[in-house]
């Protein structure tokens, strides 16, 4: 069967009414009149496909679900628009990167089977692992962020150092994976399924030789990838696949003493994607002194971040942003948490624009870093 026409099949394309709800919806449309969910719908029914293979459009969608919010017809837009960028990719089109392709690039090297990296570098003294638990750590790149936006000053590897802290405090010493690779998300967004593959083996197999139980994910990406994706191409997976927010309001762990007022920014992939909104919320309130407000949009209604796989930083991409950073100032919350790496990169390089003259800093932590400080409160009470 013609690719095209069974993507078109499986993703319910046929039964768009076009009746504009996702472009309505959709926040790269509300900034950038050129783009429209339905229009590409649209195109590729049509069969104008070579023409859209070779424009910017194909690849400025942030892959959000938003749009998927409001459609009336449950068109799956986001894997139609995952499977429609393969298709163009084999055909030669290539996604528009920021940063250079940096990220892409190290992806791809990632993939080669000798590679020798540093993965625990960061692990301090401190950090209680195993190397012999059946629950593991996937740690992502953390490690590889932090050194590429050092001048950001975002700290992913605090992310990870707290992820273990919180998960010693639960009785649990993670093993992490001195071999693990790049989980493949963004390979997988922007149509290289043929390095996402290779990734996705590289580390099904490591964990299964280990015979891991559960696997533990602070990232949402890499989440959302070993619990939908790599299960769609490679079958079910012989381990628990679970995200910390979800082991937290399981284990109901008691924490300590924050007296800060904060705000909670959904990552679209943990949220849209995955369905957890509350969970986050849950064990943020259950900190003492801590003071949850709402931005407007939230839970799902809440905006993107603006930037997916390291594509489509552009000027919609920014004016999402500074839309993001004002909804938080908003709130009068001193402090902006998300539970995701890239958001916190991107909504932090936003604030850095010299024409806002600091007019939307806001303090930015991950969720499992401000997680982990209230169990440090708690640990300084006890002495």
């Amino acid at each position: 069967m013609d690719p095209i026409a069974e993507i078109i099949r499986k993703s319910r394309a046929y039964y768009c009414l076009d009746c504009g709800k996702c472009t309505g919806n959709c926040p790269v449309a509300l900034h950038d009149e050129a783009f429209s969910p339905r229009a590409l719908v649209r195109s590729v029914l049509l069969g104008e496909g070579e023409e859209l293979a070779h424009s910017r459009l194909l690849w400025s969608c942030l892959t959000c679900r938003m749009c998927q919010e409001r459609c009336p017809s449950d068109v799956q837009f986001i894997d139609f628009q995952r499977k429609i960028r393969a298709v163009y990719r084999d055909l030669g089109q290539r996604e528009f990167c920021s940063h250079g392709g940096a990220f892409q690039t190290l992806q791809r090297i990632m993939t080669a089977p000798r590679l020798k990296q540093d993965r625990l570098g960061w692990v301090t003294r401190d950090l209680d692992i195993s190397p012999r638990g059946e629950t593991l750590y996937f740690v992502g790149c953390l490690p590889y962020f932090d050194a590429l936006f050092q001048d950001l000053g975002v700290g992913s590897l605090d992310t990870a150092r707290s992820t273990v802290r919180i998960l010693n405090a639960l009785g649990i010493r993670p093993r992490l994976l001195e071999n693990e690779r790049c989980c493949g998300h963004d390979l997988l967004w922007t149509g290289d399924e043929e390095h996402f593959l290779t990734l996705a083996r590289h580390n099904v197999r490591e964990i299964e030789k280990r015979r891991i139980k559960r696997v533990v994910f602070s990232c949402p990406e890499g989440y959302r990838t070993f619990k939908k994706d790599i299960p769609e191409f490679l079958g079910p997976l012989t381990f628990e696949v679970i995200h910390l927010s979800e082991l937290l309001a399981e284990a109901q762990l008691p924490l300590g003493t924050l007296e800060r007022s904060v705000t909670y920014h959904d990552p679209c992939r943990l949220g849209r994607h995955m369905g957890i909104y509350e969970q986050p919320r849950e064990t943020l309130r259950s900190i003492r002194g801590l003071e949850l407000r709402e931005m407007y949009h939230h839970g799902h209604t809440a905006l993107c971040c603006g930037t997916s796989a390291w594509m489509n930083c552009d000027r919609a991409s920014k004016a999402i942003q500074m839309e993001r950073l004002q909804e938080a100032r908003q709130t009068g919350a001193e402090l902006l948490v998300t539970a995701c790496p890239k958001c916190h990169i991107h909504l932090a390089c936003a604030m850095k624009d010299q024409h806002l003259n600091g007019s939307l800093d806001i303090e930015i932590k991950d969720f499992a870093t401000v997680v982990a400080e209230s169990l440090s409160s708690t640990n300084k009470g006890k002495h």
